[in-house]
């Protein structure tokens, strides 16, 4: 290759000065037309409406849902299945069947494809495929060129339908999981997560199920092959697309795809928890550098008419992050914590959970924890600020519009609603409902759904310095519930076995 000549290199760079000169020369507004300051900048107000998910809702033969929403900007498809049905459907004793089952369908092969050469030939054809199973739904996702999707998307159908459940990927797959199991007690957030599910929902709920090695070790191909029939079949899919592609073309592909694979049964709902969480304060003795907390009660099913008022209440309380009360007392004014929070996790076959959070040194865990309670009772007993009300509405109004940013996040949206359906119109009077809340409502919503007298206080880390509370004396832990404690017992990683006491 020739050597460039340096005079036509100065030559070209003049150029393309001169170029961007004159561009940011067009592109300036005059000094007249610009504010004096800042602050006097005027916004229009956004205008957006949500788009209707049954635009893009289509039916195959059979009844099988699909959502299609074609997107010329890059060269590219993205398939989805998803599927009812999770963690809850593990027989007992085979606790973490669903979750290997998920990986499996994908790092297993096919009946007629080896593992390696699925692998081999999703990468040749620069596809990412993917299969997962969860709590409660499983999927599987497909991303690839369009100009060589029909042969991805041949190979995706049959790792769906054909699973292979290679032996030896199983085995590598129970290695990799039983290794991060014996990591289970290393961090004193998995302890502290695992400790409060089965407080909130209980041990024998799925919930607050988890495996052991022996669940893990009694899991065989065909245990897997038993529970992806209960659960991967047309009678339990809806299917979502987005990317390059006609329509109709894709109708018909889907068609044909699907032809002949047999529907099943739904799997029935996740069962209700029939725990009761019992209000005091417990813990667990480990020994780490700062106390982790877990303040709560279970909470609302998704659909509950105060959903939208609570949403805005926890905003104000510990959810809006540096503009919300838990977040300014606990870290900003007291300087007790780095990371202090609120949140409501609802769910939709039964309620969920509310939970305040914070890490702090053992000696200012009882401080942390008065001062999250003193706001949660504030926050029941006194009117919020008007302010604090517009900033919380206009920070959930404002963001609205990211639900739908682009036609990925539209169509996982129009899944979700299909599955999980909400009340006809939801997304298009959200705005004006969240508009409609008045400081009367926050209060009504806080003294509804906040009572201090069912909350439990969850606490990892080193008791003997965490009970007597800070130096100064403003907080101990026998302060709450009348000074009782409960020690939950640190649980080995594989077994979950009590250690100890």
């Amino acid at each position: 290759m020739p050597t460039p000549n340096p005079a036509h290199r100065r030559a070209a760079l003049a150029a393309a000065v001169g170029l961007l000169v004159s561009v940011a020369a067009i592109a300036a507004p005059a000094a007249d037309e610009l504010p004096p300051r800042p602050e006097t900048i005027g916004y229009g107000e956004l205008a957006f409406e949500p788009p209707e998910t049954k635009e893009f809702r289509h039916e195959l033969p059979g009844g099988i849902v699909v959502y299609l929403l074609p997107d010329r900007a890059l060269p590219l498809i993205d398939v989805s299945f998803t599927f009812s049905g999770g963690d809850y459907l593990d027989p007992e004793g085979k606790e973490g069947l669903a979750s290997l089952t998920g990986s499996l369908i994908r790092r297993g092969g096919t009946t007629t494809v080896a593992a390696k050469d699925l692998d081999e030939r999703f990468d040749f054809l620069a596809a990412e495929a993917s299969a997962g199973i969860g709590g409660e739904t499983g999927s599987a996702e497909l991303n690839s060129l369009s100009s060589n999707f029909a042969e991805s998307f041949a190979l995706f159908i049959d790792m769906l339908r054909n699973p292979g459940f290679d032996a030896e990927r199983l085995e590598t797959l129970r290695t990799e999981t039983i290794e991060r199991m014996k990591q289970r007690n290393d961090d004193g957030s998995s302890i502290l997560r695992r400790e409060w599910n089965a407080l909130v929902y209980g041990r024998e709920h799925f919930e607050g199920k988890v495996p052991t090695i022996a669940t893990i070790q009694s899991i065989g191909v065909e245990d897997l092959r038993a529970f992806h029939g209960k659960l991967i079949h047309p009678g339990n899919l809806v299917i979502g697309v987005t990317g390059d592609f006609e329509v109709e073309a894709m109708i018909a592909t889907l068609t044909g795809a699907l032809a002949g694979w047999a529907k099943g049964e739904r799997p029935a709902p996740p069962p209700t928890p029939e725990n009761e969480l019992e209000p005091g304060v417990y813990y667990v003795e480990k020994d780490i550098p700062q106390g982790k907390v877990t303040i709560g009660m279970r909470g609302l099913v998704r659909d509950h008419p105060d959903a939208t008022a609570v949403r805005v209440m926890n905003l104000i309380l510990g959810g809006g992050g540096f503009t919300s009360r838990i977040t300014n007392k606990v870290r900003t004014e007291e300087g007790l914590a780095y990371s202090a929070g609120s949140q409501f996790s609802p769910n939709y076959h039964y309620p969920g959970e509310f939970r305040a959070f914070f890490d702090s040194k053992s000696r200012t865990c009882a401080l942390a924890t008065k001062l999250i309670l003193d706001e949660v009772e504030r926050i029941r007993t006194e009117p919020v600020t008007e302010k604090e009300l517009e900033v919380a509405k206009a920070s959930v109004i404002e963001t609205f519009p990211r639900a739908f940013e682009s036609r990925k996040a539209v169509r996982d949206l129009c899944l979700e609603e299909e599955w999980r359906p909400r009340p006809d119109g939801y997304y298009r009077t959200y705005r004006d409902r969240v508009r409609s809340l008045t400081v009367a409502d926050i209060q009504r919503v806080a003294q509804e759904h906040l009572d201090p007298k069912k909350l439990a206080i969850l606490v990892v880390g080193r008791w003997d310095e965490i009970a007597p509370g800070d130096l100064e004396g403003r907080a101990k832990m026998e302060e709450f519930f009348g000074g009782e404690a409960t020690q939950l017992p640190l649980r080995d990683p594989l077994t979950q076995e009590p250690i100890g006491p």
